[in-house]
């Protein structure tokens, strides 16, 4: 059984180069608030299509837990930040959880009063 939804919780999923500083990534992201937790995978093989090229390359997969609200300003900075002329930016909903990691996701990514 899914809990209430208390916030529009949602998971952002990119990958970035093995030769970029992922952990310098996920800090400014979660010290800024964008994200709750971000957490960076091991070293994977990503195979694709890129410019009528089929390519190869070593990656690393972030999973970044935010809400909905802070959805543009991650994309903005993601996009300031990410090396890659067109980052991965896929939205995942979360449909349910613990209230208590819930709330915690949205403390986390509150937008602090000045």
């Amino acid at each position: 059984m899914s809990a209430p939804r208390l916030v529009d919780a949602v998971i952002v999923l990119t990958t970035i180069a093995t030769s970029t500083d992922g952990e310098a990534l996920a800090r400014t992201l979660v010290a800024e608030r964008l994200a709750a937790c971000v957490n960076l995978l091991p070293e994977m093989r990503s195979i694709y299509q890129w410019k009528g090229e089929l390519t190869a390359d070593r990656e690393r997969q972030l999973i970044i837990k935010t809400t909905e609200a802070r959805l543009d300003a991650l994309r903005a900075r993601l996009h300031q930040l990410h090396p890659y002329e067109v980052p991965e930016f896929l939205v995942l909903p979360i449909t349910g959880g613990s209230i208590e990691y819930l709330r915690w996701l949205a403390e986390g990514t509150a937008i602090e009063e000045r």
